[in-house]
């Protein structure tokens, strides 16, 4: 095309945009805003019956103003569909930035900060798409009403399908999503990277019937009546690691606080093959059974229920990471091959003193092939 054919399809668009009086639209200008990363891809996990995403999207504002989200959208980049909306209340405690000591206090996100986005959904029934996109839409201070759209990403694979790691019950499963210090919303920066490794971390309690946790005076350690419990190979695998030389507090009450690297207390790691790797933590002093490089089979006695390491009474920690390294690893989702579900605690501040609610009449007790729901009570096979 030379210039003077240029020029004369330029002015027979613009006469014909005045003579229909249709606006001619420039393209927006760029701008720069936040930078989209998912540090993990999410994989669905079937919790409660539906399969549910679990993750974090990272948002750095590298524009050279704040910038205040107000919606975000997760699409299916196949077909355009919104998956999930977050706004207004919910999108703001989903929000949290290194720099913001209280829950909620993430507000905007000044130039050059970041903020982590803590989203969890369920997936429409017999929809799991294949890949995630997300759509931020966020103000500045002007306030314009902007939007950007990225963070597209493939999901992951099945999670690991594992036995028990006690026996019978009943165990409460403490873990919840919105708990601005639980296992889920903790970053640990170490070997350089930013991770979560209790992303899907479960604490295991043992109650009687009442609810109580303890028989006599719960401060007593050894009163527990989960303390001594026998812990259980969820697969057949390796040893990857172990640790046995952290001493045990007598009584709840006494116990220290530990620095990081001894916060989990004794410990055994197992090696599930595929990259991925169980942790047991607070293990009881003495009660490991097993030795570095030791294959053992699913449902072998690998070690003892204690209260060693940053804990707030004696239960077992377990979650599953992609590498062998407590802190040092991401979190990623597991499911148990079955368990009974026999009730839950809506409420976990009555743990201890309360018994829990009982399931629904109409709820399905046995459950196959997934996790526990938020501080579900159950018994194991």
């Amino acid at each position: 095309m030379n210039r003077s054919t240029f020029f004369v399809i330029a002015a027979s668009v613009l006469l014909l945009a005045l003579l229909f009086n249709t606006p001619v639209h420039a393209a927006p200008p760029l701008r720069e805003s936040f930078d989209l990363q998912l540090p993990v891809p999410p994989t669905p996990v079937r919790i409660d019956g539906q399969q549910r995403l679990v993750y974090e999207l990272h948002l750095t504002n590298f524009a050279r103003e704040p910038l205040s989200l107000q919606r975000v959208d997760v699409l299916d980049p196949a077909t355009g569909h919104v998956l999930a909306q977050f706004m207004d209340a919910d999108l703001a405690v989903r929000l949290a930035r290194p720099d913001a000591i209280e829950a909620g206090a993430a507000g905007a996100i000044a130039p050059g900060m970041r903020g982590v986005l803590y989203l969890e959904f369920a997936l429409p029934a017999g929809a799991v798409p294949r890949a995630l996109s997300h759509r931020i839409a966020y103000a500045t201070p002007t306030p314009d009403s902007l939007e950007v759209e990225g963070a597209t990403i493939a999901l992951g694979t099945a999670p690991p399908v594992l036995g028990a790691p006690l026996r019978d019950g009943p165990w409460v499963a403490i873990h919840s999503p919105d708990w601005e210090r639980g296992h889920r919303r903790v970053l640990y920066t170490v070997d350089g990277r930013a991770r979560i490794p209790g992303r899907f971390a479960i604490d295991w309690v043992k109650l009687d019937s009442a609810g109580r946790t303890a028989r006599g005076d719960a401060d007593v350690v050894t009163n527990a009546y989960g303390y001594g419990a026998d812990v259980l190979a969820v697969a057949d695998a390796v040893v990857a690691s172990t640790r046995d030389d952290v001493a045990e507090s007598a009584s709840v009450a006494a116990n220290p606080k530990h620095a990081l690297g001894d916060a989990t207390g004794n410990y055994v790691s197992l090696d599930l093959g595929d990259g991925r790797y169980a942790f047991y933590e607070h293990l009881k002093p003495g009660s490991l059974k097993v030795k570095l490089g030791q294959h053992v089979k699913r449902g072998q006695v690998i070690a003892a229920l204690g209260f060693t390491g940053d804990s707030t009474g004696p239960h077992l920690h377990f979650h599953v990471a992609d590498g062998d390294s407590p802190l040092g690893a991401e979190g990623v989702p597991f499911v148990f091959e079955r368990f009974e579900v026999l009730g839950g605690y809506p409420d976990i501040g009555v743990l201890g003193s309360k018994p829990w609610t009982l399931r629904d009449a109409g709820q399905e007790p046995r459950r196959e092939g997934e996790m526990p729901a938020s501080n579900t009570v159950v018994s194991f096979d």
